[in-house]
């Protein structure tokens, strides 16, 4: 994936000066705010604030894309109307899916925001022409994972969910043809109940290499 190459006038790139004292520091605060990340299924009522969803939004938009196309669409559903009416009909495709096992997604109602998150297959320019996206899944994965960490530094729970199939969101949701829905990021204070595993990540060693 090559990305950020779009054509036309380019700009100057200038980090802030540091020290690699600095940038250890500011490397190992980051992972022990990303290793307190847990996927959380139980969701306390208490609303976010929009300010806070629209800045890890513009995170997200922060992405490397295949030629810089920002191949992605967030829907942020609040209205409970829509939530329950999303968790209704995911549980019908689940339930057919998997015959009724684990269908029960009562975090899609319960968790004061939903991000539907696309995939912008192709776009389409003014003359109804199709114009091709490059690295699709690549980039919105990229853009995922960005929104993800911006919530959880914001002070949130999250938790991805894929219904199986989910084309029904596009009706839901009033999204056209050419984005096809890619998760869902549910999204929250954790309820006062809340528990999550006791988890062990595999070391550095198990996950990477240097060549």
């Amino acid at each position: 994936m090559s990305a950020d190459a779009p054509s036309g006038p380019s700009v100057p790139f200038v980090l802030p000066p540091t020290t690699p004292e600095a940038m250890a520091a500011r490397a190992a605060g980051f992972y022990r705010t990303m290793n307190a990340r847990r996927t959380v299924r139980h969701f306390a009522p208490d609303p976010v604030p929009d300010a806070v969803v629209a800045d890890a939004l513009r995170t997200a938009g922060t992405a490397p894309s295949g030629a810089h196309l920002q191949p992605w669409h967030f829907v942020v559903v609040r209205d409970p109307a829509v939530r329950a009416r999303l968790r209704a009909a995911a549980e019908v495709e689940e339930r057919a899916v998997y015959a009724g096992r684990d269908a029960d997604k009562p975090f899609l109602e319960a968790a004061p925001v939903l991000i539907a998150v696309f995939a912008v297959r192709y776009g389409v320019a003014a003359d109804g022409a199709r114009v091709k996206h490059y690295y699709v899944s690549e980039s919105v994965g990229i853009a995922t994972g960005f929104l993800i960490a911006a919530l959880h530094h914001a002070g949130l729970a999250t938790l991805t969910h894929t219904p199986s199939p989910m084309g029904f969101l596009n009706g839901l949701l009033g999204r056209p043809a050419n984005e096809q829905p890619y998760l869902l990021v549910v999204a929250g204070r954790p309820a006062k109940d809340a528990r999550v595993p006791d988890l062990t990540r595999k070391p550095l060693g198990r996950i990477a290499s240097v060549v």
